[in-house]
């Protein structure tokens, strides 16, 4: 299962792939990671996935990481009388109120009294996916009357944005903490929180799983963005959400974003997901835009760790060739002349301690010699997660004796994971690396492979060794 690649592929499940047969193809293709969307799906549909994917994982040898992805706050309208759409032309008025009764083309029920009382005039309101955009005038007790500054059409239950606007609500549902408690039952490797406002949110959410999964923040909404100095230390990853970030703000300010938030996310140590449309018309096309291309060479290029594909794989029509596209891109990008000169122009300064000295000196010397591969013992994942940061060219083989460590990490830029025994001593350490380095096709004879290890061993955190060998 060598990729022979850096960047990750995380695929969504659905419809169109939550078959057997169809997510081992995937995995061929070049999954490395299945994100569980838990907007759509019965309990039982994703107690069914995540089994598959466990079977699979079995199969192959190969870690498979997990990704669970809660629904939100999502905030919709009521319903309109004889579930007609309505259309809204610019310049109408149209009334958001807490009145349940069936709307029609001059207001609507809005079944969130905490929204009415926190709009106030001049902010905007969009509702489905931004296509229909309302501006408030007016606000009363229980209503907000706005101007309708982009006209369509609405229906039954449609999607409401509101950019900018702090909104008085958890990022947690009873519905996310219910299924939050699925998750954790089913061992999945990652949470990601949706629709991020603040550092209290992730806070919410880490005080209930602790350290038993990765905790992983979506930014899609200007309050995240505005506050990311603060929200990234507190996430083991992040996903940059560009669906919803392109509703909630000015949809050319989305690029910056991304570019932005895949450096402060290597500088710090963590893995940066790119998301959302990147081969969209691959849902009903066996190929892409030559602009979809683009758009997923510029992530590789930018250094994201991993590339995600939504409804391509969840509910379209060619899963795999999505997958087997993205894969081909990707490695494409990494065998240009370009790429290695962007990965080393955005190099991070080594933090003043000595497990990220270690790595950043391994990086160095895996370069002087032309090693084949670097070698990371690990327990806890932190010394993979600094040299994946590194960005080294060479593929860096994580061994640890943690599964739930080897799948989590399977997300980190370059990090080749599997499980091994930890070594008790020196000849220990250097005999299981050099097994698993010519198990995996990473080297052979005369070929150089630096080792990353911390003295004593199986003890977390204690990254304190560098060594050279020579596979005889």
């Amino acid at each position: 299962m060598l990729r022979n690649r850096h960047a990750k592929i995380l695929a969504t499940l659905g419809p169109a792939s939550a078959d057997y047969e169809v997510m081992k193809k995937l995995v061929a293709a070049g999954v490395d990671a299945f994100r569980l969307n838990f907007s759509h799906g019965s309990h039982d549909d994703h107690r069914r996935n995540v089994a598959n994917i466990r079977k699979i994982e079995a199969e192959l040898g190969t870690p498979i990481a997990i990704l669970q992805d809660l629904q939100g706050p999502k905030i919709r309208i009521g319903t309109f009388a004889d579930d007609k759409p309505q259309m809204l032309k610019s310049g109408d008025r149209f009334t958001l109120d807490s009145d349940k009764t069936p709307g029609d083309h001059k207001r609507v029920y809005m079944p969130h009294p905490e929204i009415l009382k926190v709009l106030q005039v001049g902010d905007p309101v969009y509702i489905n996916d931004g296509l229909v955009r309302l501006k408030v005038v007016k606000k009363g007790d229980g209503f907000v009357t706005c101007d309708v500054t982009a006209g369509g059409a609405v229906s039954n239950r449609k999607g409401v944005n509101l950019p900018g606007v702090d909104l008085p609500m958890s990022a947690m549902t009873p519905k996310d903490h219910e299924d939050l408690k699925l998750g954790l039952e089913l061992n999945v490797d990652w949470v990601a929180l949706s629709f991020v406002q603040r550092p209290e949110d992730v806070h919410e959410l880490r005080g209930i799983v602790g350290n038993k999964v990765g905790v992983m923040a979506k930014i899609e909404m200007p309050n995240a963005v505005a506050r990311l100095d603060q929200i990234i230390p507190l996430c083991d990853a992040i996903m940059i959400a560009r669906g919803d970030l392109g509703v909630e703000m000015p949809i050319e300010e989305v690029p910056p974003i991304q570019k932005k938030i895949i450096r402060k996310c290597r500088e710090q140590g963590k893995p940066v997901i790119a998301a959302t449309q990147m081969l969209e018309s691959m849902t009903q096309n066996p190929s892409p835009t030559r602009a979809e291309a683009s758009d997923v060479a510029n992530a590789a290029y930018e250094g994201a760790d991993v590339l995600m594909l939504s409804a391509e794989s969840a509910s379209g029509k060619y899963p795999v060739e999505a997958v087997a596209m993205m894969d081909s891109i990707i490695k494409r990008v990494e065998n240009s002349s370009a790429w290695r000169p962007l990965m080393d122009a955005r190099h991070p300064e080594p933090e003043p301690e000595i497990g990220d000295s270690i790595t950043s000196a391994a990086h160095m010397v895996a370069e002087s010699v032309d090693a084949c591969c670097i070698v990371t013992f690990t327990s806890s994942g932190s010394t993979a997660v600094r040299m994946s940061r590194q960005r080294p060219i060479q593929p860096v083989l994580m061994l640890t004796p943690n599964l739930n460590t080897a799948r989590r990490l399977v997300l980190g830029w370059g990090l080749h994971c599997r499980v091994a025994q930890d070594p008790t001593n020196l000849d220990e350490m250097v005999s299981i690396a050099v097994e698993c380095v010519r198990a995996e096709g990473l080297g052979d004879h005369g070929r150089h492979v630096v080792l990353t290890a911390g003295v004593p061993f199986g003890v977390p955190g204690s990254t304190n060794m560098l060594r050279v060998v020579t596979l005889a």
